[in-house]
């Protein structure tokens, strides 16, 4: 174990055991183009869920569900257009969510892997690969145990059901379809 000068341990795996989301503490963001120039982000704030480490790190399981209507990007307007029937139309898929199917992990000592998981958006299922960083863990002041994790993918808003867009005079789309995706989420082992 070493210590990585942010107060976090660093061993090369986290403990096994159920490691539950700390809402307060879970940034599920993303980026898409605007214009197909301008990156506009947001950010969602309801992420609840749970991974699962096991012994063998392969056989560990990552559930997490996002409250869709948490969604803020920064503007009112934009976030009232993306809640809508629209976009991502809260009122009939108020959530998303992602199961993992398979976790492989690199080699003896590596803090990096790739969880492949169903992720459900819109009401639509599509599998997508998260790579994934355990970046430590430490003991907190109250004397609970926190790893940090860290993931990102690159998705097709419209495999998802989620299609809206204006064609541009000049070509192009208003928004892009190609969508990236970071979580960075702290995490609190049960029991």
């Amino acid at each position: 174990m070493t210590a990585t000068g942010t107060g976090l341990t660093a061993p090369a795996l986290p403990t096994p055991g159920r490691w539950e989301i700390d809402p307060g503490h879970a940034d599920v963001s993303f980026t898409g183009r605007h214009f197909m120039v301008t990156k506009v982000r947001g950010r969602f704030t309801d992420v609840t869920g749970a991974l699962t480490i096991a012994e063998d790190i392969t056989r560990s399981q990552v559930d997490v569900v996002i409250g869709m209507a948490s969604v803020s990007s920064g503007s009112a307007d934009r976030d009232e257009h993306l809640r809508s029937a629209e976009l991502f139309d809260v009122a009939t898929f108020p959530e998303a969510t992602f199961r993992s199917t398979r976790v492989a992990w690199g080699d003896p000592g590596s803090r990096a892997g790739t969880v492949t998981g169903d992720l459900t958006i819109h009401g639509v299922t599509r599998s997508v690969d998260l790579s994934v960083r355990f970046e430590g863990q430490v003991r907190d002041p109250w004397g609970g145990v926190r790893a940090v994790f860290s993931a990102s993918t690159r998705v097709n808003r419209e495999d998802f059901g989620v299609t809206w867009n204006v064609a541009l005079e000049a070509g192009g789309l208003l928004v892009s379809k190609d969508i990236e995706i970071t979580i960075d989420v702290e995490t609190v082992l049960a029991g």
